[in-house]
């Protein structure tokens, strides 16, 4: 009982450590986007509605609303505010005009498409490239394997779920 004990708290202390590298691994990950945001000095609620925007171009205020979970009138102020300076703009439903759509400015869109991927691989890509090829291999090895045995996990809890249901 005793080993059983020991491999318990070693495997809890390995889990521990694990998701603290993971972690600090998002982290690195993120920070050069992030910073990137923190220039263009977007609030998380105008980030919010950016992101929507680019990814439903074109999509009503209402549907905006809805999706980045605010108020009407908040993201009326957000998308006026962001207008402004010549992120976003409004155009008149072609089959409505009382209706608005919200769309990224070109910049925008280019930001999207070219600066965010090139910010979000950069890190992982330089670590990379500074690591041997036995050991970039192993790392690729290691982080499909612990994709597929959470994604076995994933399947056998909903399958168990879906069985309790019954």
């Amino acid at each position: 009982m005793k080993k059983k004990n020991r491999k318990m708290v070693e495997l809890a202390a390995q889990v521990e450590r694990m998701e603290q590298d993971l972690g600090a691994i998002r982290q690195a990950l993120r920070k050069p986007l992030e910073a990137e945001f923190a220039r263009g000095e977007l609030t998380p609620p105008q980030r919010a509605v950016m992101q929507v925007a680019v990814r439903e171009h074109g999509i009503s205020l209402k549907d905006l609303s809805r999706q980045v979970s605010l108020a009407h009138s908040t993201v009326s102020g957000i998308v006026d505010r962001l207008e402004k300076r010549g992120m976003v703009e409004r155009r008149a439903d072609s089959q409505d005009g009382r209706i608005a759509r919200i769309y990224p400015s070109a910049e925008v869109e280019a930001f999207v498409r070219e600066q965010i991927p090139a910010l979000s691989r950069g890190p992982l890509q330089q670590a990379l490239e500074r690591a041997k090829a036995e050991e970039r291999a192993e790392i690729g090895r290691a982080l499909k394997r612990l994709r597929e045995l959470l994604e076995d996990e994933q399947a056998s809890q909903s399958q168990a779920a879906a069985e309790s249901d019954r």
